[in-house]
């Protein structure tokens, strides 16, 4: 996640509505609006009170572990804006992560994002993060798109400064292309912000919330190839100068003086690329405003990409090397044989006679003491380790000798010991004999030795005793084969007043009879977080009911209301 990456999400920031675009303000009978071309990029878009109601109470309550359609497991919220809300999910028939954006069925704009993502998912456009799934089911639609965890958002890399000329080149290149690609199959984006553009780790750029960004908020446009193009002016721009071309601040970039106007970007920056702010101006061309040459305005993203593709190819900058340190010459080198180092002294170091051979007579007679002592040393260390070596040899003779003498004993194997196994759990289920079930899908939660996932039930008014009105909620667990169950232990979610549970031995992993009619194995009460049950007289079962007739009291959570409720959160057998 670490830092968690929301580059891959297409989230619904609050960072602005749409990018500015020429006049573009309508409304429609479904209440869909657009804005004025100069309106703030970071001030929410107004809409009717009756949709902004309608909205708010029909915005879909889902937490973190909902799961969509069996497979789409929402892990956390990135955002709630106009009634939806975008999450980060797991796919976990393909085992990956993927964006979705969801709504309730009745929101005025479900049908518009049902149909914008249903038509970016037939363009296949690598270029694009790629919409998989548009669903509606349950009272909710849902989109399922593209997470791109090593991409990073246009808005992150702005941040760090102006992008260098050849970045710019390929950002305007890619974009314009991609959206050229997408007009013609009568696609528009109207939402192209710095969010909305990722780099991947490979250098290449894709756009996200391709139709769908714009449904999700109700946004349109008369001239919507118009309204593309200016938005990639506004794009390339903010990569030459690091400043948005509007008035106000939007996406972390400061914007231009207020009441002069739309500026040049080499008026804005020294050293910008003559060429592509002039590529840039024609695009952007709000209010007349064009380059110094007025040469005509873009209208289209292809015009825009014709022109790009004409300019003369702009190549990358050079690879910078950091020279290597100089090289130190060894003490030998800097003596009288070496090469002296630049602005070294060049005086030569003096150098000390050599020592006097050992040629008189104190000189033989120390040669010749030096030599009998290491004669004696050798023959020293020789008869040790001789002795050494004997004295093992006889030990080792004696040692074989008062060995007793084997029997035909010795191959037997020692008798086991009275140890508990555990012992694998291949399933379980929930076990509701009142045909009200808890939560069907956690009971996989319970056995999965993960502190962070569990199963829990329903929050009940009345307690802890739960056998008054509902002779209580428990779970099946299969061993896969039949067993001896000697013991249990059970991690609780939560603690406080007491639980109690039983294990009983069934003889299916859907017993149809109440727990009455099965053999208890053991039963046990606690206040704590952790219940261990050893069973007096261990029962062999290939199927054990985890019983609960009492739970603590435990305050509201993301997950459930507060009252008398309980959560298995790991459960281990042994025998």
């Amino acid at each position: 996640m670490a830092e968690r990456s929301t580059a891959a999400v297409d989230v619904a920031d609050n960072s602005g509505d749409e990018p500015p675009a020429a006049q573009a303000a309508k409304a429609t009978a479904d209440g869909v609006e657009t804005q004025d071309a100069r309106q703030a990029a970071d001030k929410p878009m107004p809409e009717p009170d009756g949709e902004r109601k309608a909205a708010a109470t029909a915005a879909p309550e889902l937490h973190s572990g909902h799961k969509l359609a069996r497979r789409y497991r929402l892990e956390e919220c990135v955002t709630r804006l106009d009634g939806f809300s975008s999450w980060r999910a797991m796919d976990e028939k393909l085992r990956r992560a993927v964006g979705v954006h969801l709504l309730p069925a009745d929101h005025p704009r479900a049908r518009s994002v049902l149909a914008a993502a249903r038509s970016s998912a037939l363009l296949g456009d690598p270029r694009f993060v790629q919409v998989l799934d548009a669903v509606e089911e349950n009272d909710l639609v849902y989109v399922v798109h593209e997470w791109l965890p090593d991409a990073t958002e246009l808005t992150a890399l702005l941040a760090t400064g102006p992008m260098e000329p050849h970045e710019a080149y390929q950002l305007v290149t890619q974009v314009s292309q991609a959206m050229t690609a997408a007009h013609r199959e009568g696609l528009a984006h109207l939402r192209l912000t710095p969010g909305a553009i990722l780099r991947t780790s490979t250098g290449q750029y894709r756009i996200r919330g391709l139709a769908v960004n714009a449904a999700l908020r109700g946004i349109t446009s008369d001239s919507p190839q118009r309204t593309d193009t200016e938005a990639i002016g506004a794009l390339l721009y903010a990569a030459l100068t690091q400043r948005w071309p509007y008035e106000t601040d939007a996406y972390g970039l400061s914007g231009l003086p207020k009441g002069v106007g739309l500026i040049a970007p080499d008026q804005v920056r020294a050293g910008v690329h003559r060429g592509l702010g002039e590529l840039a101006m024609r695009a952007l061309a709000n209010d007349g405003a064009t380059a110094s040459r007025q040469e005509p305005a873009f209208t289209t993203p292809e015009e825009l990409a014709k022109a790009v593709a004409a300019m003369p190819r702009i190549r990358p900058p050079e690879p910078t090397f950091t020279a290597p340190p100089e090289y130190q010459h060894t003490t030998y080198q800097q003596g009288s044989y070496g090469t002296p180092r630049p602005g070294a002294a060049t005086t030569a170091m003096p150098v000390s006679p050599p020592p006097a051979p050992l040629q008189s007579r104190t000189g033989r007679a120390l040669k010749w003491g030096v030599a009998a002592l290491l004669i004696a040393a050798l023959g020293l260390g020789s008869w040790q380790l001789a002795d050494t070596l004997l004295d093992k040899s006889d030990k080792g003779s004696n040692t074989t000798q008062n060995q007793p003498p084997a029997t035909d004993n010795d191959d037997d194997e020692a008798p086991p010991k009275n140890e508990l196994v555990p012992l694998d759990i291949k399933a379980a289920q929930e076990y509701y004999p009142d045909g009200n079930p808890q939560n069907t899908d956690g009971a996989k939660y319970s056995y999965d030795g993960k502190p962070t996932t569990w199963w829990r039930t329903k929050s009940f008014n009345e307690g802890p005793d739960l056998t008054s009105y509902k002779g209580g909620v428990g779970l099946v667990f299969d061993l896969g084969s039949e067993q001896e169950v000697k013991s249990a232990s059970i991690e609780l979610k939560y603690r406080g007043d007491h639980t109690e549970i039983a294990l009983y031995a069934a003889d299916s992993a859907s017993p149809s009879g109440p727990v009455s009619s099965m053999k208890k194995i053991v039963a046990g009460t606690t206040s704590d977080g952790t219940m261990s049950m050893t069973a007096k007289n261990p029962e062999k079962t290939r199927y054990v009911v985890l019983w609960l007739t009492a739970a603590p009291y435990a305050p509201q959570s993301e997950f459930s209301q507060a009252g008398y409720k309980q959560g298995i959160t790991d459960v281990k057998f042994s025998g």
